[in-house]
């Protein structure tokens, strides 16, 4: 809790809970509002791709800009963008119909928006919190983010859901990104750049190769980012596409059913970020954090299986304590080991590439159900994130690596 001492942390901290409140609501409410609209697996497909189109378009380009402006206008325009966006669904609701084509755009507009944020909120951590605070500011938010995005957004989102239609309960939703865009109003200036950290580039180019040299020349970063390519192509199309059909399909229609179960997978995000921002950065951090990656995925495969509601929910309650004590590692070790001057870019890179084949995953998952049980979709979703785990920690010799640059300080 120490960062939330310095009051520029707590006025960002207190936008990014709102919007992460705001984002986990919607990702229940566009299912229904897909439905709603009388879509089904393709349709809902079509959406969700365009909100991770939206986020791999925007990605490279919100790093530079990270890295070229304020990061304080950037979270501030992304907010008011988020906030009009959901706004017109809410009108469109009220008015007449909410359509395919409308929220395929809201979604790439929401996509694009966090394109901009994630790598401007990265960045200037840096400057407004000690470096021995870091690893406390991303369990926080980490503990954060599941626990609102993937569990008191979503069981919100159902409850409203079994009462209004989605355009209605998509009012909450605009009221907390105007209250995330009036909150950071208070944010301060950003301290000024250390007399040490090194010019600006005139070149937009020669900022976007520094960065790439950078990444592809720093095995442990770039072996890792290669694994979340692989990682996100055979998880993410399943879980965010497939998910909710299978739920139907097994347990019941009834929205609560997929709030509640996208809820424990947040509570086991929170419990997981708790953990490992309680202690020491682990010794051999790029080992952990890969291995928990890969093993986390594995009960994805009862999900897969069984048709009983409470082996769904533990499944995907260690899958969320896993993916989130990864991302805490994770964060802290672009902060404490990329240079300050091109965080921002390397931190756009890290979702461009990992990002890479969101789109393809959630567009494929829809069709491949068509065609192969969901079981088999399931199966080999869980099972492979751990192959490619094992293939980054060797084939980068992160072992050495982490010996070599330790960071128990």
């Amino acid at each position: 809790m120490r960062p939330l001492s310095h009051r520029d942390f707590r006025v960002l901290f207190g936008a990014v809970v709102l919007s992460i409140f705001a984002a986990g609501m919607w990702a229940v409410v566009m299912v229904y509002a897909v439905i709603d609209a009388g879509g089904g697996p393709l349709g809902l497909s079509l959406v969700a791709g365009a909100n991770a189109t939206g986020l791999l378009l925007c990605a490279i380009p919100g790093g530079i800009v990270a890295d070229r402006v304020s990061r304080r206008t950037i979270v501030r325009v992304v907010e008011f963008t988020n906030f009009v966006a959901i706004t017109t669904i809410v009108v469109a609701g009220m008015v007449g119909t909410v359509t395919i084509p409308h929220l395929t755009i809201v979604a790439f507009v929401l996509g694009a928006g966090a394109g901009f944020f994630f790598p401007a909120y990265s960045a200037i951590l840096p400057r407004i919190l000690p470096q021995g605070q870091l690893l406390a500011a991303n369990g926080l938010e980490g503990a954060i983010r599941p626990a609102l995005q993937q569990a008191a957004g979503p069981a919100a989102a159902g409850m409203l859901l079994a009462a209004l239609i989605p355009s209605h309960a998509a009012v909450v939703i605009s009221v907390a990104y105007a209250l995330a865009f009036v909150g950071l109003l208070f944010l301060r200036a950003e301290p000024p750049a250390p007399h040490d950290e090194p010019e600006r580039a005139a070149s937009v180019f020669h900022d976007l190769k520094e960065a790439v040299v950078f990444t592809v020349r720093t095995p442990w970063l770039f072996a890792t980012l290669l694994f979340a390519t692989g990682w996100v192509l055979v998880f993410v199309g399943p879980e965010e596409v497939l998910l909710p059909f299978l739920l139907r399909e097994r347990i019941g229609t009834d929205p609560r059913w997929f709030g509640f179960l996208l809820a424990v997978y947040g509570f086991g995000g929170v419990v997981g970020s708790i953990v490992v921002s309680s202690m020491k950065l682990p010794r051999r951090y790029l080992t952990v954090m890969n291995v928990v990656w890969g093993v986390s995925t594995l009960p994805f495969v009862i999900v897969g299986l069984t048709d009983q509601y409470w082996l769904m929910l533990i499944s995907m309650f260690i899958i969320g304590f896993g993916f989130s004590y990864g991302n805490v590692i994770w964060g802290t070790l672009l902060q404490r080991r990329v240079p300050r001057h091109m965080l921002g870019r390397v931190s756009s890179l890290d979702f461009f590439v990992s990002l890479a084949l969101m789109p393809l995953s959630m567009a494929l998952a829809g069709p491949l159900s068509e065609v192969v049980p969901l079981q088999t979709i399931f199966i080999v979703a869980g099972i492979l994130p751990l192959l490619f785990g094992l293939i980054a920690i060797f084939a980068a010799r992160m072992p050495q690596d982490e010996i070599a640059h330790p960071l128990d300080h």
